[in-house]
């Protein structure tokens, strides 16, 4: 009898130990669910243009409407033949339609010296980034053909892009993260606590942009994620 009694205050001294250290590792687990720390990671890269649309516009004006398609005719002519002499191939080229603007038509117009503006667009799309710039350097040759290059207008202004963007997102969001745990480290040893496990994270923010007003060409990509972790003692 003596000896059982022995084994049970034993057994239930043991059940109380163990229901406390439960307890007590729930309360703690609870707690350090609770410890997070969130940190943004950055990554940035430089990189050429790949892509060149360059608009090409010339105007003519008078009042002989047929006499100005025909002009319009012999101006894109001579961009074509600019153009395709400079490395530009032929699909990379393209023509729009010239587009009339009568100023009978508008009321305020006053002293009009000639009566239709036509405008011609030869556009040029084009992966050969360098090569197209260097024509647009030497476009002022076109002038010695007789042909006068309107300045860029809001509509008609020179891009450059940058479309390879979707190869190099894996590596930068890897950069990125990798940023992200480097300060979130710093927090936690300067919290005297260790980094666990990722509880979220964003796929990040991606931005192109040019580096600078004067060379668009160069553009600046750059991604911010945001990381969250959870502590540990």
């Amino acid at each position: 009898m003596k000896e059982k009694m022995i084994i049970s205050a034993a057994l239930l001294a043991l059940s109380v130990f163990s229901l406390g250290w439960f307890i007590k590792a729930g309360i703690d687990d609870f707690a350090s669910k609770d410890r997070k720390v969130s940190v943004k990671g950055l990554a940035e890269q430089e990189v050429k243009a790949d892509k060149v649309t360059w608009p090409i516009v010339s105007k003519e004006v008078g009042n002989d409407l047929p006499g100005l398609y025909d002009r319009i005719g012999a101006t894109q002519a001579k961009i074509k033949a600019f153009l395709i002499k400079g490395g530009v191939k032929e699909d990379e080229i393209s023509l729009n339609a010239p587009q009339v603007v009568d100023l009978t038509a508008r009321e305020y117009e006053v002293n009009k010296a000639y009566r239709y503006i036509v405008t011609s667009v030869v556009t040029v799309t084009s992966k050969n980034v360098d090569q197209v710039r260097q024509l647009i350097a030497k476009q002022g040759d076109l002038l010695r053909e007789g042909v006068a290059i309107t300045g860029d207008s809001y509509d008609n202004q020179i891009q450059y892009e940058f479309v390879a963007f979707k190869e190099m997102k894996p590596k930068m969001m890897q950069e990125a993260i990798e940023n992200a745990q480097v300060t979130a480290e710093q927090f936690a040893k300067n919290s005297h606590s260790k980094l666990n496990k990722i509880v979220s994270a964003d796929q990040g923010q991606f931005s192109i942009e040019n580096r600078d007003e004067y060379t668009p060409w160069i553009k600046k990509v750059r991604v911010v994620t945001t990381v969250t972790y959870s502590l540990k003692d």
